[in-house]
Protein backbone atom coordinates (compact mmCIF):
# COMPACT_ATOMS: atom_id res chain seq x y z
CA UNK A 1 0.00 0.00 0.00
CA UNK A 2 1.26 3.50 -0.82
CA UNK A 3 2.41 5.50 2.18
CA UNK A 4 0.68 8.86 2.44
CA UNK A 5 2.99 11.85 2.76
CA UNK A 6 2.60 14.54 5.35
CA UNK A 7 0.09 17.24 4.40
CA UNK A 8 1.28 20.82 4.86
CA UNK A 9 -0.65 24.08 4.92
CA UNK A 10 0.29 27.41 3.42
CA UNK A 11 -1.06 30.92 3.62
CA UNK A 12 -3.88 31.85 1.25
CA UNK A 13 -2.79 35.48 0.81
CA UNK A 14 0.56 37.14 0.38
CA UNK A 15 2.74 34.03 0.44
CA UNK A 16 5.00 33.39 -2.53
CA UNK A 17 4.59 29.63 -2.78
CA UNK A 18 3.99 27.83 -6.04
CA UNK A 19 1.19 25.27 -6.15
CA UNK A 20 2.74 21.84 -6.44
CA UNK A 21 0.32 19.47 -8.13
CA UNK A 22 2.33 16.46 -7.01
CA UNK A 23 2.05 17.19 -3.31
CA UNK A 24 -1.24 15.35 -3.25
CA UNK A 25 -1.15 12.56 -0.68
CA UNK A 26 -2.82 10.36 -3.26
CA UNK A 27 -0.33 10.98 -6.08
CA UNK A 28 2.54 8.79 -7.30
CA UNK A 29 6.04 10.19 -6.70
CA UNK A 30 9.15 9.40 -8.70
CA UNK A 31 12.44 9.06 -6.83
CA UNK A 32 13.50 12.61 -7.72
CA UNK A 33 10.13 13.93 -6.77
CA UNK A 34 10.27 12.08 -3.47
CA UNK A 35 13.65 13.64 -2.67
CA UNK A 36 12.35 17.10 -3.53
CA UNK A 37 9.24 16.58 -1.47
CA UNK A 38 11.24 15.37 1.52
CA UNK A 39 13.52 18.40 1.32
CA UNK A 40 10.55 20.70 1.16
CA UNK A 41 8.96 19.01 4.16
CA UNK A 42 12.11 19.51 6.20
CA UNK A 43 12.07 23.24 5.41
CA UNK A 44 8.53 23.61 6.72
CA UNK A 45 8.64 21.23 9.68
CA UNK A 46 7.23 23.92 11.94
CA UNK A 47 3.98 23.97 10.01
CA UNK A 48 0.91 22.09 11.07
CA UNK A 49 1.11 18.53 9.81
CA UNK A 50 -1.46 15.79 9.57
CA UNK A 51 -0.42 12.29 8.64
CA UNK A 52 -3.06 10.29 6.83
CA UNK A 53 -3.15 6.97 5.09
CA UNK A 54 -4.86 7.09 1.75
CA UNK A 55 -6.98 4.09 2.60
CA UNK A 56 -8.43 5.90 5.63
CA UNK A 57 -9.23 9.16 3.92
CA UNK A 58 -10.76 7.61 0.89
CA UNK A 59 -12.06 4.19 -0.15
CA UNK A 60 -10.30 2.20 -2.82
CA UNK A 61 -10.87 2.89 -6.48
CA UNK A 62 -11.91 6.48 -5.86
CA UNK A 63 -11.27 9.10 -8.50
CA UNK A 64 -9.36 12.13 -7.21
CA UNK A 65 -8.81 15.42 -8.98
CA UNK A 66 -5.49 16.80 -7.88
CA UNK A 67 -5.58 20.29 -9.28
CA UNK A 68 -9.02 20.59 -10.72
CA UNK A 69 -10.72 23.86 -10.05
CA UNK A 70 -13.85 23.67 -7.99
CA UNK A 71 -16.88 25.85 -8.33
CA UNK A 72 -16.42 27.66 -5.09
CA UNK A 73 -13.90 29.70 -3.16
CA UNK A 74 -11.52 28.02 -0.75
CA UNK A 75 -9.90 31.22 0.46
CA UNK A 76 -10.37 32.94 3.77
CA UNK A 77 -11.55 36.10 2.05
CA UNK A 78 -14.70 34.66 0.58
CA UNK A 79 -16.10 38.02 -0.48
CA UNK A 80 -13.21 39.06 -2.69
CA UNK A 81 -14.75 37.78 -5.89
CA UNK A 82 -13.05 40.04 -8.40
CA UNK A 83 -9.68 38.50 -7.72
CA UNK A 84 -11.16 35.02 -7.88
CA UNK A 85 -12.82 35.63 -11.23
CA UNK A 86 -9.44 36.37 -12.80
CA UNK A 87 -7.84 33.11 -11.69
CA UNK A 88 -7.10 30.48 -14.27
CA UNK A 89 -8.92 27.23 -14.56
CA UNK A 90 -6.29 24.54 -14.07
CA UNK A 91 -5.83 21.40 -16.12
CA UNK A 92 -7.03 18.08 -14.77
CA UNK A 93 -4.50 15.54 -13.62
CA UNK A 94 -6.46 12.54 -12.46
CA UNK A 95 -5.35 9.42 -10.62
CA UNK A 96 -7.17 6.32 -9.46
CA UNK A 97 -6.31 5.00 -6.04
CA UNK A 98 -6.42 1.29 -5.40
CA UNK A 99 -5.33 -0.91 -2.54
CA UNK A 100 -1.77 -1.98 -3.22
CA UNK A 101 -0.98 0.67 -5.81
CA UNK A 102 -2.25 3.25 -8.27
CA UNK A 103 -2.79 3.56 -11.94
CA UNK A 104 -2.89 6.63 -14.05
CA UNK A 105 -6.23 7.84 -15.34
CA UNK A 106 -4.78 9.76 -18.24
CA UNK A 107 -1.54 10.82 -19.87
CA UNK A 108 1.14 12.49 -17.82
CA UNK A 109 0.67 16.24 -17.55
CA UNK A 110 4.32 16.74 -18.51
CA UNK A 111 3.75 14.93 -21.81
CA UNK A 112 0.88 17.19 -22.78
CA UNK A 113 1.58 20.46 -24.59
CA UNK A 114 0.86 23.50 -22.46
CA UNK A 115 -2.62 24.82 -23.12
CA UNK A 116 -3.41 28.50 -22.80
CA UNK A 117 -5.32 29.32 -19.62
CA UNK A 118 -9.07 29.40 -19.95
CA UNK A 119 -10.80 32.27 -18.24
CA UNK A 120 -14.15 31.14 -16.95
CA UNK A 121 -16.73 33.81 -16.31
CA UNK A 122 -18.48 33.11 -13.06
CA UNK A 123 -22.06 33.94 -12.27
CA UNK A 124 -22.59 36.82 -9.89
CA UNK A 125 -23.27 35.98 -6.28
CA UNK A 126 -26.67 37.66 -6.51
CA UNK A 127 -27.78 35.41 -9.37
CA UNK A 128 -26.63 32.38 -7.40
CA UNK A 129 -28.57 33.54 -4.37
CA UNK A 130 -31.76 34.32 -6.24
CA UNK A 131 -31.82 31.82 -9.11
CA UNK A 132 -29.25 29.04 -8.93
CA UNK A 133 -30.37 27.90 -5.50
CA UNK A 134 -33.68 26.95 -7.10
CA UNK A 135 -37.06 28.44 -7.86
CA UNK A 136 -38.86 26.03 -5.56
CA UNK A 137 -36.72 26.04 -2.45
CA UNK A 138 -38.31 25.60 0.97
CA UNK A 139 -37.70 29.29 1.64
CA UNK A 140 -39.62 30.36 -1.47
CA UNK A 141 -42.39 27.85 -0.84
CA UNK A 142 -42.87 29.19 2.68
CA UNK A 143 -42.94 32.73 1.30
CA UNK A 144 -45.57 31.82 -1.28
CA UNK A 145 -47.63 29.83 1.25
CA UNK A 146 -47.65 32.68 3.80
CA UNK A 147 -48.59 35.19 1.13
CA UNK A 148 -51.22 32.92 -0.43
CA UNK A 149 -53.02 32.27 2.88
CA UNK A 150 -53.14 35.98 3.64
CA UNK A 151 -54.32 36.89 0.14
CA UNK A 152 -57.02 34.23 0.37
CA UNK A 153 -58.24 35.61 3.70
CA UNK A 154 -58.06 39.12 2.29
CA UNK A 155 -60.18 38.18 -0.74
CA UNK A 156 -62.74 36.47 1.50
CA UNK A 157 -62.88 39.56 3.70
CA UNK A 158 -63.28 41.89 0.74
CA UNK A 159 -66.10 39.79 -0.70
CA UNK A 160 -67.96 39.71 2.63
CA UNK A 161 -67.33 36.01 3.35
CA UNK A 162 -64.96 36.64 6.24
CA UNK A 163 -66.60 39.38 8.30
CA UNK A 164 -64.24 38.96 11.27
CA UNK A 165 -61.25 39.86 9.09
CA UNK A 166 -63.16 42.67 7.41
CA UNK A 167 -63.97 44.27 10.75
CA UNK A 168 -60.45 43.75 12.12
CA UNK A 169 -58.17 44.27 9.12
CA UNK A 170 -55.64 46.20 11.20
CA UNK A 171 -55.51 43.30 13.66
CA UNK A 172 -54.55 40.91 10.85
CA UNK A 173 -51.78 43.31 9.87
CA UNK A 174 -50.52 43.24 13.46
CA UNK A 175 -50.75 39.44 13.54
CA UNK A 176 -48.48 39.22 10.51
CA UNK A 177 -46.03 41.67 12.08
CA UNK A 178 -45.95 39.53 15.23
CA UNK A 179 -45.20 36.38 13.25
CA UNK A 180 -42.44 38.01 11.21
CA UNK A 181 -40.93 39.44 14.40
CA UNK A 182 -40.88 36.04 16.10
CA UNK A 183 -39.22 34.55 13.02
CA UNK A 184 -36.31 36.91 13.69
CA UNK A 185 -36.39 36.94 17.49
CA UNK A 186 -33.09 35.42 18.62
CA UNK A 187 -34.41 34.48 22.06
CA UNK A 188 -37.56 32.87 20.64
CA UNK A 189 -35.65 30.94 17.99
CA UNK A 190 -33.07 29.78 20.52
CA UNK A 191 -35.94 28.23 22.48
CA UNK A 192 -37.46 26.66 19.36
CA UNK A 193 -34.14 25.17 18.24
CA UNK A 194 -33.50 23.83 21.76
CA UNK A 195 -36.91 22.16 21.97
CA UNK A 196 -36.50 20.72 18.48
CA UNK A 197 -33.23 19.00 19.36
CA UNK A 198 -34.58 17.91 22.74
CA UNK A 199 -37.75 16.36 21.31
CA UNK A 200 -36.62 15.07 17.92
CA UNK A 201 -32.96 14.36 18.63
CA UNK A 202 -33.49 10.65 19.23
CA UNK A 203 -32.41 7.74 17.06
CA UNK A 204 -35.95 6.37 16.79
CA UNK A 205 -37.27 9.55 15.15
CA UNK A 206 -37.42 8.96 11.36
CA UNK A 207 -34.72 10.74 9.36
CA UNK A 208 -37.34 12.19 7.02
CA UNK A 209 -38.98 14.06 9.89
CA UNK A 210 -35.63 15.44 11.06
CA UNK A 211 -34.63 16.70 7.62
CA UNK A 212 -38.08 18.23 7.08
CA UNK A 213 -37.85 20.12 10.38
CA UNK A 214 -34.30 21.22 9.55
CA UNK A 215 -35.48 22.60 6.21
CA UNK A 216 -38.33 24.43 7.93
CA UNK A 217 -36.22 26.00 10.67
CA UNK A 218 -33.51 27.00 8.23
CA UNK A 219 -36.02 28.70 5.95
CA UNK A 220 -38.10 30.68 8.46
CA UNK A 221 -36.98 33.77 6.60
CA UNK A 222 -39.55 32.82 3.96
CA UNK A 223 -42.33 33.20 6.52
CA UNK A 224 -40.75 36.44 7.72
CA UNK A 225 -40.77 37.92 4.22
CA UNK A 226 -44.21 36.57 3.32
CA UNK A 227 -45.77 38.00 6.46
CA UNK A 228 -43.99 41.31 5.86
CA UNK A 229 -45.63 41.74 2.44
CA UNK A 230 -48.94 40.49 3.84
CA UNK A 231 -48.91 43.02 6.68
CA UNK A 232 -48.67 45.78 4.10
CA UNK A 233 -51.59 44.33 2.13
CA UNK A 234 -53.79 44.14 5.24
CA UNK A 235 -52.89 47.67 6.27
CA UNK A 236 -53.73 48.98 2.80
CA UNK A 237 -57.08 47.21 3.03
CA UNK A 238 -57.71 48.65 6.50
CA UNK A 239 -56.84 52.14 5.31
CA UNK A 240 -59.18 51.83 2.31
CA UNK A 241 -62.03 50.81 4.61
CA UNK A 242 -61.25 53.71 6.92
CA UNK A 243 -61.29 56.20 4.07
CA UNK A 244 -64.65 54.87 2.94
CA UNK A 245 -65.98 55.45 6.45
CA UNK A 246 -64.34 58.76 7.22
CA UNK A 247 -67.23 59.87 9.40
CA UNK A 248 -66.17 57.34 12.05
CA UNK A 249 -62.44 58.05 11.86
CA UNK A 250 -60.39 61.10 12.68
CA UNK A 251 -57.81 62.76 10.49
CA UNK A 252 -55.13 61.86 13.03
CA UNK A 253 -55.94 58.14 12.80
CA UNK A 254 -55.77 58.24 9.00
CA UNK A 255 -52.49 60.19 9.08
CA UNK A 256 -50.85 57.80 11.54
CA UNK A 257 -52.03 54.74 9.58
CA UNK A 258 -50.64 56.28 6.39
CA UNK A 259 -47.29 56.95 8.08
CA UNK A 260 -47.13 53.34 9.32
CA UNK A 261 -47.88 52.10 5.82
CA UNK A 262 -45.12 54.27 4.35
CA UNK A 263 -42.57 52.99 6.86
CA UNK A 264 -43.54 49.36 6.25
CA UNK A 265 -43.18 49.87 2.50
CA UNK A 266 -39.77 51.50 2.99
CA UNK A 267 -38.66 48.62 5.23
CA UNK A 268 -39.84 46.06 2.71
CA UNK A 269 -38.13 47.79 -0.21
CA UNK A 270 -34.86 48.00 1.75
CA UNK A 271 -35.04 44.24 2.27
CA UNK A 272 -35.43 43.54 -1.44
CA UNK A 273 -32.57 41.17 -2.39
CA UNK A 274 -30.96 43.54 -4.89
CA UNK A 275 -30.82 46.40 -2.37
CA UNK A 276 -29.81 44.15 0.48
CA UNK A 277 -27.01 42.57 -1.53
CA UNK A 278 -25.53 45.78 -2.93
CA UNK A 279 -26.16 48.08 0.05
CA UNK A 280 -26.27 45.90 3.14
CA UNK A 281 -25.54 48.68 5.63
CA UNK A 282 -28.37 50.75 4.16
CA UNK A 283 -30.69 47.76 4.47
CA UNK A 284 -29.70 47.16 8.09
CA UNK A 285 -30.21 50.75 9.21
CA UNK A 286 -33.46 51.28 7.32
CA UNK A 287 -34.84 47.95 8.51
CA UNK A 288 -34.01 48.76 12.12
CA UNK A 289 -34.95 52.42 12.47
CA UNK A 290 -37.98 52.32 10.18
CA UNK A 291 -39.21 49.28 12.08
CA UNK A 292 -38.79 51.02 15.41
CA UNK A 293 -40.55 54.14 14.15
CA UNK A 294 -43.40 52.06 12.76
CA UNK A 295 -43.78 50.25 16.09
CA UNK A 296 -43.97 53.55 17.94
CA UNK A 297 -46.65 54.77 15.53
CA UNK A 298 -48.58 51.52 16.00
CA UNK A 299 -48.88 52.32 19.70
CA UNK A 300 -50.07 55.81 18.80
CA UNK A 301 -52.54 54.32 16.32
CA UNK A 302 -54.01 51.95 18.92
CA UNK A 303 -54.36 54.70 21.50
CA UNK A 304 -56.04 57.01 18.99
CA UNK A 305 -58.32 54.29 17.65
CA UNK A 306 -59.50 53.12 21.06
CA UNK A 307 -59.91 56.55 22.59
CA UNK A 308 -61.73 58.10 19.63
CA UNK A 309 -65.48 58.50 19.96
CA UNK A 310 -67.04 58.86 16.46
CA UNK A 311 -70.28 60.25 17.89
CA UNK A 312 -68.75 63.16 19.80
CA UNK A 313 -65.74 63.29 17.46
CA UNK A 314 -63.45 63.58 20.45
CA UNK A 315 -60.95 61.47 22.42
CA UNK A 316 -61.75 60.00 25.82
CA UNK A 317 -59.32 59.81 28.73
CA UNK A 318 -60.33 56.43 30.17
CA UNK A 319 -57.98 54.17 28.22
CA UNK A 320 -56.80 51.58 30.76
CA UNK A 321 -59.85 49.32 30.80
CA UNK A 322 -60.36 49.66 27.06
CA UNK A 323 -56.78 48.84 26.16
CA UNK A 324 -56.58 45.54 28.03
CA UNK A 325 -59.80 44.38 26.41
CA UNK A 326 -58.58 44.84 22.84
CA UNK A 327 -56.66 42.23 20.88
CA UNK A 328 -54.68 44.94 19.12
CA UNK A 329 -53.11 45.96 22.43
CA UNK A 330 -51.92 42.44 23.28
CA UNK A 331 -50.57 41.80 19.81
CA UNK A 332 -48.63 45.07 19.89
CA UNK A 333 -47.34 44.32 23.37
CA UNK A 334 -46.07 40.92 22.21
CA UNK A 335 -44.36 42.55 19.21
CA UNK A 336 -42.72 45.13 21.47
CA UNK A 337 -41.40 42.49 23.88
CA UNK A 338 -39.98 40.43 20.99
CA UNK A 339 -38.25 43.52 19.57
CA UNK A 340 -36.92 44.89 22.84
CA UNK A 341 -35.75 41.62 24.45
CA UNK A 342 -32.53 41.16 22.38
CA UNK A 343 -31.53 44.75 23.06
CA UNK A 344 -31.81 44.22 26.81
CA UNK A 345 -28.96 41.71 26.49
CA UNK A 346 -26.57 44.17 24.79
CA UNK A 347 -23.36 44.66 26.77
CA UNK A 348 -19.98 46.27 26.23
CA UNK A 349 -17.43 43.62 27.12
CA UNK A 350 -13.63 43.39 27.18
CA UNK A 351 -12.07 41.44 24.33
CA UNK A 352 -8.61 40.23 23.38
CA UNK A 353 -8.07 40.69 19.63
CA UNK A 354 -5.03 39.20 17.92
CA UNK A 355 -4.19 39.79 14.27
CA UNK A 356 -3.36 36.83 12.03
CA UNK A 357 -0.98 38.04 9.31
CA UNK A 358 -3.27 40.93 8.44
CA UNK A 359 -5.82 38.61 6.85
CA UNK A 360 -8.02 37.96 9.88
CA UNK A 361 -8.40 38.60 13.57
CA UNK A 362 -9.11 36.22 16.41
CA UNK A 363 -11.45 37.72 19.01
CA UNK A 364 -11.53 36.15 22.47
CA UNK A 365 -14.36 36.55 24.98
CA UNK A 366 -15.02 35.32 28.47
CA UNK A 367 -17.46 32.49 29.14
CA UNK A 368 -18.09 29.14 27.49
CA UNK A 369 -20.72 28.64 24.79
CA UNK A 370 -22.44 25.50 23.56
CA UNK A 371 -21.58 24.06 20.17
CA UNK A 372 -23.44 25.26 17.09
CA UNK A 373 -24.14 28.73 18.47
CA UNK A 374 -23.49 32.01 16.67
CA UNK A 375 -23.03 35.48 18.08
CA UNK A 376 -23.23 39.13 17.06
CA UNK A 377 -20.69 41.86 17.76
CA UNK A 378 -20.62 45.56 16.98
CA UNK A 379 -18.33 48.58 17.32
CA UNK A 380 -21.43 50.72 17.86
CA UNK A 381 -24.74 49.01 18.72
CA UNK A 382 -26.99 51.39 16.81
CA UNK A 383 -24.96 51.32 13.60
CA UNK A 384 -24.11 47.76 12.56
CA UNK A 385 -23.99 44.21 13.85
CA UNK A 386 -21.92 41.33 12.49
CA UNK A 387 -22.62 37.65 13.06
CA UNK A 388 -19.84 35.07 13.45
CA UNK A 389 -19.60 31.44 14.35
CA UNK A 390 -18.46 30.82 17.91
CA UNK A 391 -15.51 28.59 18.78
CA UNK A 392 -15.65 27.29 22.34
CA UNK A 393 -14.88 24.31 24.51
CA UNK A 394 -18.03 25.11 26.47
CA UNK A 395 -16.12 25.94 29.66
CA UNK A 396 -14.45 29.27 30.31
CA UNK A 397 -14.04 31.17 27.05
CA UNK A 398 -15.06 31.44 23.42
CA UNK A 399 -13.61 32.93 20.24
CA UNK A 400 -14.65 34.36 16.88
CA UNK A 401 -12.56 34.44 13.72
CA UNK A 402 -13.21 37.51 11.56
CA UNK A 403 -11.74 37.63 8.07
CA UNK A 404 -10.55 41.12 7.09
CA UNK A 405 -12.98 41.71 4.21
CA UNK A 406 -14.97 44.81 5.23
CA UNK A 407 -14.42 48.12 7.00
CA UNK A 408 -15.26 46.75 10.43
CA UNK A 409 -13.34 43.49 10.14
CA UNK A 410 -10.33 45.30 8.66
CA UNK A 411 -10.35 47.73 11.58
CA UNK A 412 -10.10 44.76 13.93
CA UNK A 413 -6.74 44.02 12.33
CA UNK A 414 -5.41 47.58 11.94
CA UNK A 415 -6.73 48.94 15.25
CA UNK A 416 -7.62 46.04 17.58
CA UNK A 417 -10.22 47.26 20.10
CA UNK A 418 -10.13 46.51 23.81
CA UNK A 419 -13.94 46.37 24.09
CA UNK A 420 -16.81 45.45 21.77
CA UNK A 421 -20.57 45.47 22.04
CA UNK A 422 -22.16 42.02 22.10
CA UNK A 423 -25.58 40.48 22.46
CA UNK A 424 -25.27 38.11 25.38
CA UNK A 425 -28.25 36.14 24.10
CA UNK A 426 -26.54 34.16 21.35
CA UNK A 427 -28.62 32.73 18.56
CA UNK A 428 -28.95 29.27 17.06
CA UNK A 429 -28.65 28.50 13.39
CA UNK A 430 -28.27 25.53 11.08
CA UNK A 431 -25.11 24.19 12.83
CA UNK A 432 -27.05 23.89 16.10
CA UNK A 433 -29.16 21.16 14.48
CA UNK A 434 -26.16 18.84 14.13
CA UNK A 435 -27.22 17.18 17.38
CA UNK A 436 -30.51 16.31 15.77
CA UNK A 437 -28.75 13.48 13.93
CA UNK A 438 -26.57 10.47 14.75
CA UNK A 439 -23.91 10.82 12.01
CA UNK A 440 -23.13 14.13 10.33
CA UNK A 441 -20.55 15.14 7.72
CA UNK A 442 -19.47 18.76 8.13
CA UNK A 443 -17.96 20.46 5.08
CA UNK A 444 -16.23 23.83 5.47
CA UNK A 445 -14.13 26.09 3.28
CA UNK A 446 -11.88 28.81 4.66
CA UNK A 447 -13.17 30.49 7.79
CA UNK A 448 -16.36 28.45 7.57
CA UNK A 449 -14.57 25.97 9.84
CA UNK A 450 -15.18 28.21 12.85
CA UNK A 451 -18.82 27.35 13.40
CA UNK A 452 -17.93 23.64 13.30
CA UNK A 453 -14.90 23.69 15.59
CA UNK A 454 -16.98 23.58 18.76
CA UNK A 455 -18.23 20.13 17.76
CA UNK A 456 -14.62 18.97 17.78
CA UNK A 457 -13.79 20.72 21.07
CA UNK A 458 -16.93 19.61 22.90
CA UNK A 459 -18.51 16.21 23.38
CA UNK A 460 -21.32 15.92 20.87
CA UNK A 461 -24.29 13.61 20.68
CA UNK A 462 -23.74 13.25 16.98
CA UNK A 463 -20.83 11.35 15.45
CA UNK A 464 -19.15 14.16 13.54
CA UNK A 465 -16.92 13.93 10.46
CA UNK A 466 -15.17 16.92 8.93
CA UNK A 467 -13.84 18.04 5.54
CA UNK A 468 -11.95 21.32 5.59
CA UNK A 469 -10.64 23.00 2.44
CA UNK A 470 -8.38 25.93 3.30
CA UNK A 471 -4.99 27.60 2.99
CA UNK A 472 -2.43 28.66 5.57
CA UNK A 473 -3.77 27.42 8.87
CA UNK A 474 -0.94 28.86 10.96
CA UNK A 475 -0.92 32.19 9.16
CA UNK A 476 -4.63 32.76 8.64
CA UNK A 477 -6.24 30.81 11.45
CA UNK A 478 -3.66 30.91 14.21
CA UNK A 479 -1.97 28.28 16.34
CA UNK A 480 -4.90 27.97 18.73
CA UNK A 481 -7.32 26.84 16.06
CA UNK A 482 -4.71 24.58 14.49
CA UNK A 483 -4.10 22.99 17.88
CA UNK A 484 -7.80 22.18 18.23
CA UNK A 485 -7.68 20.25 14.96
CA UNK A 486 -4.53 18.42 15.99
CA UNK A 487 -5.88 17.54 19.43
CA UNK A 488 -9.09 15.99 18.14
CA UNK A 489 -8.82 12.32 19.21
CA UNK A 490 -10.59 10.95 16.12
CA UNK A 491 -8.14 12.02 13.43
CA UNK A 492 -9.57 9.41 11.07
CA UNK A 493 -12.74 11.52 10.90
CA UNK A 494 -10.98 14.65 9.61
CA UNK A 495 -9.89 15.41 6.04
CA UNK A 496 -7.95 18.65 5.48
CA UNK A 497 -7.21 19.75 1.90
CA UNK A 498 -4.49 22.34 1.36
CA UNK A 499 -5.34 24.28 -1.80
CA UNK A 500 -1.84 25.80 -2.00
CA UNK A 501 -0.32 22.36 -2.39
CA UNK A 502 -3.08 20.26 -3.89
CA UNK A 503 -4.90 22.89 -5.95
CA UNK A 504 -8.59 23.51 -5.72
CA UNK A 505 -10.48 20.27 -5.28
CA UNK A 506 -13.90 19.28 -6.44
CA UNK A 507 -15.47 19.74 -3.01
CA UNK A 508 -18.82 18.40 -4.19
CA UNK A 509 -17.22 15.14 -5.26
CA UNK A 510 -15.23 14.94 -2.04
CA UNK A 511 -18.39 15.47 0.01
CA UNK A 512 -20.40 12.82 -1.79
CA UNK A 513 -17.67 10.22 -1.41
CA UNK A 514 -17.00 11.07 2.21
CA UNK A 515 -20.70 10.91 3.07
CA UNK A 516 -20.88 7.42 1.57
CA UNK A 517 -17.66 6.36 3.25
CA UNK A 518 -18.72 7.57 6.68
CA UNK A 519 -22.39 6.59 6.18
CA UNK A 520 -23.46 10.08 7.23
CA UNK A 521 -27.17 10.71 7.66
CA UNK A 522 -26.83 14.31 6.56
CA UNK A 523 -24.25 16.74 5.17
CA UNK A 524 -23.99 20.32 6.45
CA UNK A 525 -21.79 22.72 4.49
CA UNK A 526 -20.55 26.22 5.26
CA UNK A 527 -19.12 27.97 2.23
CA UNK A 528 -19.96 30.86 -0.06
CA UNK A 529 -23.29 30.68 -1.97
CA UNK A 530 -21.85 28.96 -5.03
CA UNK A 531 -19.87 26.38 -3.09
CA UNK A 532 -22.73 25.61 -0.72
CA UNK A 533 -25.13 25.22 -3.62
CA UNK A 534 -22.85 22.79 -5.47
CA UNK A 535 -22.21 20.60 -2.44
CA UNK A 536 -25.87 20.51 -1.45
CA UNK A 537 -27.04 19.66 -4.97
CA UNK A 538 -24.40 16.96 -5.45
CA UNK A 539 -25.19 15.29 -2.14
CA UNK A 540 -28.92 15.40 -2.74
CA UNK A 541 -28.45 13.91 -6.20
CA UNK A 542 -26.56 11.02 -4.60
CA UNK A 543 -29.37 10.43 -2.11
CA UNK A 544 -27.80 12.10 0.94
CA UNK A 545 -29.75 14.97 2.59
CA UNK A 546 -27.64 18.13 2.65
CA UNK A 547 -28.02 21.66 3.95
CA UNK A 548 -26.03 24.85 3.52
CA UNK A 549 -26.44 28.60 4.05
CA UNK A 550 -29.29 30.09 2.05
CA UNK A 551 -30.33 33.61 1.24
CA UNK A 552 -31.85 35.21 4.33
CA UNK A 553 -31.34 32.06 6.43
Amino acid sequence: MVNAPIVRFYSCRGVASEINPHANPFAIFTNDQNRNANAEREKSSSRFQLIRKASKVSPSSILHSMSRTSSHFCDLDLDNEEEEEEEEEEDDNIYYIEEGGTKEGGEQHSEQPQQPPILKKRASRLSIILLDQGLFTVYKRLFVTSLFLNVLALVLAATGRFTYARNRASLFSLANILVLTLCRSEAFLRLIFYLTVKILGHSFVPLRIKTAVTSLLQSLGGIHSGCGVSSIAWLVYALVLTLKDRDNASTAIIAVASAILSLLCLTSLAAFPLVRHLHHNVFERVHRFSGWAALGLVWAFIVLMISYDPISRSYTDNLGSKLIKTQDFWFTLAITIAVVLPWLSVRRVPVDVSSLSGHASLIKFRGGVKSGILGRISPSPLSEWHAFGIISDGKTSHMMLAGAVGDFTKSLVSKPPTHLWVRTVHFAGLPYLVNLYDKVLLVATGSGICVFLSFIMQQSKAEVYLIWVAKGLDDNFGSEIVKRIKDYPHQDRIVVHDTAILGRPNVSEMSVKASKKFEAQVVIVTSNPEGSRDVVNACKASGVPAFGPIWDS
